[in-house]
């Protein structure tokens, strides 16, 4: 006979059996959820899109150097005598004082350096590039200005003018020597310059010496501007106290000539136009002291040499018929 269980021990395992049924579907759940979310993941990084390098940027993006200055564009800024306006002519050639009281040397080494500069007509340093000087006189004061347009790299201009600015306190009042051992007064002053270029600076040099054995007194107003990359000089003075409106005048239409040539585009290289149908020129070659005779004459030639030499025959022939005929003339006589 089967014993039969126990109600408790039927219900304790059916809750095992639930339990258990419970935790596996759970289990399924959980594995489930887990991989659905790691697809999730991966799918929002897959539609993220990669960051663009700056190697794949558009070449425009970039910024470019802008070109240098070329020896046509820099000749195309200067100024002309137009420009300036009465009484200025263009120059003749370089001032006599120029020598006598430029010309000059002295222990300070900054000093020295400014003269050397003016004499030179490089107040920011050696040209690096393309450069243009055009040079105006005046005959009423005798005093003559110098505009130069060169190319130059912008920091160098800059350090150049921040030096011009220092002249006033380092080089405000010095002594100088000239080339004949003549002591040499020199006195610096700034001077004052309206809106011209992107960076701009003004002096005033006074050097007081003899010229042809007389106290003479040069003086020369000094400007200096930046346009873009590019520089402009002017010099403007003589032995006669020089009108700083003209030095103010000549920076002011110089840096809008120079920045308005600058926009223009380059102009391409002329190349000689051939029309159509023109061939080139042949190179003419030397003449020989001989010339070859050509064939046909050379021809023309034999056939008169060969009409020389049958001449004679001809003509030998001729008087021997009438040799033949004489003879013949006397036999017939003496027939009769």
């Amino acid at each position: 006979m089967t014993r039969r269980p126990s109600p408790r021990a039927v219900r304790l395992l059916a809750s095992a059996i639930g339990m258990g049924t419970l935790l596996t579907m759970a289990a399924c759940m959980q594995d489930g959820d887990g991989n659905g979310g790691a697809g999730g993941s991966t799918e929002r990084r897959q539609a993220r899109p990669a960051a663009a390098s700056p190697a794949a940027r558009p070449a425009s993006a970039v910024p470019t150097a802008p070109a240098a200055l070329t020896d046509v564009q820099a000749q195309s800024a200067l100024l002309t005598d137009a420009d300036l306006g009465a009484p200025w002519t263009p120059t003749e050639g370089a001032a006599l004082w120029r020598d006598a009281l430029l010309k000059a040397t002295t222990d300070n080494a900054d000093c020295g350096r400014l003269l050397d500069a003016v004499y030179t007509e490089e107040l920011l340093g050696e040209p690096t590039g393309a450069r243009a000087v055009a040079g105006f006189d005046d005959y009423d004061d005798g005093t003559q200005l110098r505009y130069q347009v060169t190319a130059a790299h912008r920091a160098d201009v800059d350090k150049g003018l921040a030096w011009l600015k220092t002249m006033p306190q380092k080089c405000a009042s010095f002594t100088a020597t000239g080339p004949r051992g003549d002591r040499r007064e020199v006195r610096v002053t700034e001077v004052g310059l309206p809106e011209a270029g992107e960076a701009r600076q003004g002096l005033r040099l006074s050097t007081r010496g003899e010229l042809d054995g007389a106290p003479a007194t040069l003086t020369l107003d000094l400007a200096a501007a930046r346009v873009g990359d590019d520089a402009i000089l002017v010099t403007n003075g003589g032995l006669a106290e020089p009108r700083t409106e003209y030095t103010v005048h000549a920076l002011q239409v110089g840096a809008d000539r120079l920045r308005q040539t600058r926009q223009e585009p380059p102009a391409p290289p002329q190349t000689p136009v051939q029309e159509q149908g023109q061939s080139p020129s042949p190179t003419p070659a030397s003449t020989p002291t001989s010339a070859p005779v050509p064939p046909q004459q050379e021809d023309v030639q034999e056939e008169d040499v060969q009409e020389d030499l049958q001449e004679p025959e001809t003509e030998t022939d001729t008087d021997a018929d009438a040799d033949a005929d004489a003879d013949a003339e006397s036999s017939d006589q003496g027939v009769y």
